[in-house]
């Protein structure tokens, strides 16, 4: 069949990588792309969020699946778009996006649902806000209460900085803002990954990724800088305890309140000293996470996400099966992100993978594009993924350390210290 990846990131480069090397897959297309994406198939010139423009494209070529990748067009409805054209669709809703796009919905449903998280209070006014933070001996932690790119979220380190968050996020969207002052919880973090399709439920996979920009986890908050699977003290068992109490439930109840979800489920847990929690619920495949977690998985990933878009469960169940080893991925950051990223920047040493290559080393592109002299240059800031895999962390980490030291990009930067932690003793002061 052919196949269409909506998006232009890290992650669909990742996506289409994966769903080409399936021997059912006859022909790979990325909408819009970027310049390492036509590795591993064709460029289609259209811009995600213009859903009727997407549904009209995918209706006329007759996909036999359209995978979405980012955020926005699910929040945007293009899921409903294609379900109502017959389209096979894997993602959800622009209703159960919500779980994503509103993390005062999320909430709720988690509650109904009898999901473990903290507890929170939505305001949409700054100064109910900023009162309620006046009662309180410890900071919160401050939500946007729509996408925000990976940065809606603020864990502040006193009253002032929780303050001054409340602040900026009302400034930010005035008029229309809402936003969540949520409990603080402890505990280390951890990203589970499981598909869903109305109340079917089969866990993936876990990877632990890194938002700050720089070592020690210093500097702004990001899409992500790298991340890592398999993790150590996560695994099989801990992965069934949470489709068992997290996603089971929530995917029951998002039935039974008329918002089935298909599609991937992402749950940030946060593992405190009463058991996981979840932080925030994504509605699909993280950025970096897939890129680590899709080179690790064996089998029909394309049956697999036509299972969940058909509510097939038999596919869903038998299609995909988990690769011994670890990944380790690292990005790289044009100088300026998050803030101003430069682009038209030079980028050498980064060949993108294609469908063919299986081997220690994967680069996923990202904020790249491809000048007509076939060199490439930077579009935005997270400019690609460089993914090591191994037998171990200690040997996926020094592949992907390998890779991305031949990249030359002016003012590029990467984090050095991915992974970093699982081998060598917890130092909190420093990981």
């Amino acid at each position: 069949m052919d196949v269409l990846v909506v998006g232009s990131g890290g992650r669909e480069h990742a996506l289409a990588w994966r769903l080409a090397r399936d021997e059912s897959v006859r022909r790979v297309r990325i909408a819009p792309g970027n310049g390492g994406t036509a590795a591993v198939g064709e460029n289609v010139d259209l811009d995600p969020t213009d859903i009727t423009a997407v549904a009209r494209h995918a209706v006329r070529e007759r996909y036999g699946l359209v995978v979405i990748g980012p955020e926005g067009p699910l929040a945007g409805g293009l899921a409903d778009e294609l379900a109502a054209a017959r389209v096979p669709v894997f993602g959800p809703t622009r209703a159960a996006a919500r779980l994503e796009s509103s993390k005062a919905f999320a909430k709720r449903q988690m509650e109904r649902a009898g999901v473990p998280t903290a507890t929170a209070v939505a305001y949409t006014d700054a100064g109910a806000a900023l009162a309620h933070l006046a009662t309180l001996e410890l900071p919160p932690v401050v939500k946007a209460d729509w996408l925000a790119a990976g940065k809606g979220v603020i864990v502040p380190d006193s009253m002032e900085a929780a303050e001054a968050a409340v602040r900026e996020l009302f400034a930010g969207v005035a008029g229309r803002a809402r936003i969540l002052l949520e409990d603080r919880l402890t505990g280390p973090e951890v990203s589970a990954f499981a598909l869903v399709s109305d109340e079917t439920v089969v866990p993936l996979g876990a990877a632990c990724d890194y938002k700050r920009l720089g070592d020690r986890d210093e500097g702004p908050n990001t899409g992500g800088m790298g991340a890592y699977t398999a993790v150590p003290w996560f695994g099989a068992e801990e992965l069934e305890r949470a489709a068992a109490e997290i996603f089971e439930p929530i995917a029951w109840r998002m039935v039974r309140d008329g918002f089935p979800y298909r599609g991937v489920l992402y749950a940030g847990l946060m593992l405190t000293p009463t058991g996981p929690m979840v932080i925030e619920f994504n509605a699909r495949f993280g950025d970096p996470e897939a890129q680590v977690l899709l080179p690790m998985l064996d089998g029909d990933l394309s049956a697999a996400l036509l299972g969940s878009a058909t509510a097939d469960r038999s596919l869903m169940e038998d299609a995909m099966q988990p690769r011994s080893g670890a990944s380790v991925g690292v990005v790289l950051a044009s100088e300026g992100y998050p803030d101003a990223p430069r682009v038209g920047r030079l980028v050498e040493g980064l060949e993108p993978s294609s469908a063919a290559d299986d081997g220690d080393v994967l680069c996923f592109h990202g904020g790249t594009r491809r000048r007509a002299d076939g060199a490439y240059e930077t579009s935005g800031g997270r400019v690609a993924t460089v993914v090591g895999r191994g037998s171990s962390l200690a040997e996926a980490r020094a592949a992907a350390y390998g890779g991305i030291t031949s990249a030359r990009l002016d003012g590029g930067r990467y984090r050095e210290d991915i992974a970093a932690r699982e081998l060598q003793p917890i130092d909190t002061a420093s990981t």
